[in-house]
C-alpha cells in the first residue's frame, strides 16, 4: 500500500476504516484466499461426487446434469438457480486469484528491497507450497479447456449438447486428452493439499495438535479428489466405461 493510500485509510473512521485496513493488509488477503479456498474445496468435492455418477450409467449421470438445470422447479426460470451458483463460483475464483496475485507481487517487491544474510531454508517448504502459484496457473488454463471440452463443446468434435455421458466418453477416448486430464489432476492434488493445509493457518487456527489434524485432512482430501477424478479417464481408457448416448 502506498503512503498516500495508507493515509486515506487512517483518515477514515468506523467500520469503513476497519474493512479498508483489514482487506488491504496481507492478513486480510490471506483471509480472502482462505475463505474462498474453503468454498472452492467444497465445490471440487461436490463436483467430483456428481461426476462419479457416470459409473452408474448414462441415465444416472444425464439425469443428474438435468436436475442441476432444473433446480427450483417451476418456481423459477430453467437454469436460473444453476447460474446463481455459477456466478458465485466465478466470483470465488476471481477473488482467490486476485488475492494470490496481490500477495505474490508484495512478496516479490519485499524480496527486492531486502537482502537476506542467511540462505533460505528450502527444506522447510514442501514441494506443494513451492509450486502453489504454478499449479494455480496450470489449473486456470485447465478449467478453461475443461469448459470448452465438456460444457461449451468447442474442443470436443463429437459433442452432443445435454448428453454428458456421451461427451465424457468421446473426450476421454482420445489418449492425449485422457493424459491431459490426469496431469491436471496431479496439479490439482498438489494445489488442494497445500490449500487445505494452509487455509486454517491463514485464519489463525494452528497449534501442535491441530497441525497434525490439518496434515491428515489435507492429505486425505487431496488423495480422495485425485483418485475420484482420475478414475473416470482411466476407466474410459481401460474400457470399463464404454458406449455413447443412452
Amino acid at each position: 500500500m502506498t503512503a498516500t493510500r495508507r493515509k486515506e485509510v487512517l483518515d477514515r473512521t468506523g467500520w469503513r476504516a476497519w474493512l479498508e485496513a483489514f482487506f488491504t493488509s496481507d492478513v486480510g488477503m490471506k483471509w480472502l484466499m482462505a475463505l474462498t479456498g474453503i468454498g472452492l474445496l467444497g465445490y471440487v468435492l461436490v463436483h467430483m461426487l456428481g461426476n462419479l455418477k457416470i459409473f452408474l450409467g448414462p441415465e444416472e449421470i444425464n439425469a443428474y446434469a438435468e436436475a442441476l438445470r432444473e433446480l427450483g422447479g417451476a418456481l423459477v426460470p430453467r437454469t436460473s438457480i444453476l447460474w446463481i451458483f455459477r456466478v458465485g463460483l466465478i466470483s470465488m475464483f476471481a477473488i482467490h486469484i486476485w488475492a494470490a496475485a496481490v500477495l505474490t507481487k508484495r512478496n516479490l517487491d519485499a524480496r527486492g528491497r531486502i537482502r537476506y544474510e542467511a540462505r533460505r531454508q528450502w527444506i522447510a517448504a514442501n514441494y506443494a507450497s513451492l509450486t502453489m502459484r504454478y499449479s494455480g496457473v496450470v489449473l486456470l488454463l485447465f478449467v478453461l479447456y475443461h469448459l470448452a471440452d465438456l460444457t461449451w463443446g468447442n474442443a470436443n468434435p463429437d459433442f452432443v449438447r445435454g448428453d454428458v455421458y456421451h461427451n465424457v466418453i468421446a473426450s476421454f477416448s482420445r489418449p492425449e486428452i485422457a493424459l491431459l486430464y490426469l496431469v491436471a489432476q496431479v496439479a490439482l492434488a498438489f494445489h488442494v493439499y497445500h490449500g487445505a493445509w494452509s487455509l486454517w493457518q491463514s485464519m489463525g487456527v494452528a497449534g501442535p495438535r491441530i497441525d497434525v489434524l490439518r496434515r491428515y485432512f489435507a492429505t486425505a482430501f487431496a488423495v480422495v479428489v485425485f483418485l475420484g477424478n482420475s478414475s473416470i479417464p482411466l476407466a474410459v481408457q481401460l474400457g470399463v466405461l464404454t458406449g455413447g448416448s443412452a
